[in-house]
């Protein structure tokens, strides 16, 4: 996929809106080619240099952005010039996925292995447990709490589990690795 298109992408759009808000935003989707400083990016996107800082951080953390320091040799400051590294997001992507992945069946697990009880006034939802604490009254209200079917859910996050294993080309068959 080419640079430009890339940037085009509603995913990856996505994507490095969820990375840097929509006060980085600016700075994430206009990458320039080469070398730039943040005050240059700041006063390009007439944007305040902190927030321009701020959504270069959070690239660099995620690999999207690298940086090296050039010290001036008159005042001895440092100037950090930037540059921008797309090149990782789709590989970035695939790795949330698999979190996604990971924490899905994880929810589906616990959905399996729980009981659950309803309050319907308050649609507060307990554990076996802590309903039995209660006495299967509901701590705000005093209302009875009902027994709670969660097949719906359930199933929903099982179609879920199988539309996230088809994308990444991971074996439907295959069960988490017990811990």
């Amino acid at each position: 996929m080419a640079f430009e298109d890339l940037l085009e992408d509603p995913v990856i759009q996505k994507y490095l809106h969820e990375l840097v808000g929509p006060t980085g935003m600016p700075v994430a989707a206009a990458p320039p080619d080469g070398e730039v400083t943040d005050e240059e990016l700041a006063e390009e996107l007439g944007l305040e240099l902190n927030d321009v800082r701020r959504a270069l951080f959070i690239l660099y953390e995620n690999d999207l952005a690298s940086y090296r320091r050039v010290r001036d040799e008159d005042s001895g400051w440092l100037t950090y010039l930037w540059t921008f590294q797309y090149d990782n997001i789709p590989e970035n992507l695939e790795e949330e996925l698999h979190r996604l992945l990971e924490g899905m069946e994880e929810r589906r697990d616990y959905e399996r292995d729980h009981q659950f009880y309803l309050c319907e006034v308050d649609s507060i939802r307990f554990e076996f447990e802590e309903a039995m604490e209660f006495g299967f009254e509901c701590p705000e209200c005093g209302s009875p709490l009902e027994s709670m079917e969660n097949s719906r859910l359930l199933e929903s996050v099982e179609d879920r589990i199988a539309e996230l294993r088809d994308e990444l080309g991971v074996d439907r068959d295959r069960e988490p690795a017990e811990a």
